[in-house]
């Protein structure tokens, strides 16, 4: 479909508390989906939510294969995951870095449940309930953050572990920012 514009961390509209969606199967969701799978794909993104190019529904998408930004990253089933509720499955926490489409160039030590129980539907509103760990649930933690108005670097509690992807891991291709 097309290329959409990613906003960055400023724009007040990432702060929002996204809407949910509310008609499933439509051709204007379908296009939406599409748009937000080319978008992220573009910019060899991990995951994406809706409100990060504009759109204030709850609506997020995640899933690769391999992705140059996280080498080690195992693979995460690509999903559409609207209108998502999150439960941590332990109180175990894990800390790892992040980056962000939104928050370009820069990385940080994020604290996140290490397993997660989410549900939800999909564009045509069939169920999803799901029990994940590792960085599946880091991505489906973080793109469900941008659906409450918060960007990971709210969330990092020490900031010695903040800073420009370039500078912390020189190692990494960065032909697309965070």
């Amino acid at each position: 479909m097309s290329i959409r514009e990613i906003l960055k961390m400023g724009d007040p509209r990432l702060l929002r508390q996204a809407e949910p969606v509310t008609e499933f199967g439509t051709p204007e969701l379908a296009a939406l989906v599409a748009d937000m799978f080319d978008t992220m794909r573009a910019v060899n993104g991990a995951g994406l939510a809706a409100p990060q190019i504009g759109v204030n529904l709850q609506l997020v998408i995640f899933g690769f294969q391999q992705n140059q930004r996280y080498p080690d990253a195992p693979e995460v089933p690509e999903t559409v995951l609207i209108n998502p509720l999150l439960s941590p499955l332990s109180e175990e926490i894990e800390d790892g870095w992040e980056g962000c489409l939104s928050v370009p160039g820069l990385r940080g030590v994020v604290p996140r449940w290490s397993r997660v129980h989410y549900e939800g539907v999909d564009q045509e509103g069939g169920t999803i309930s799901r029990d994940v760990d590792g960085f599946h649930a880091r991505v489906v933690q973080h793109e469900c953050d941008h659906l409450i108005g918060i960007l990971y670097p709210m969330r990092i509690e020490d900031f010695t572990q903040f800073g420009y992807t370039e500078i912390l891991f020189p190692e990494l291709d960065q032909q697309a920012d965070d």
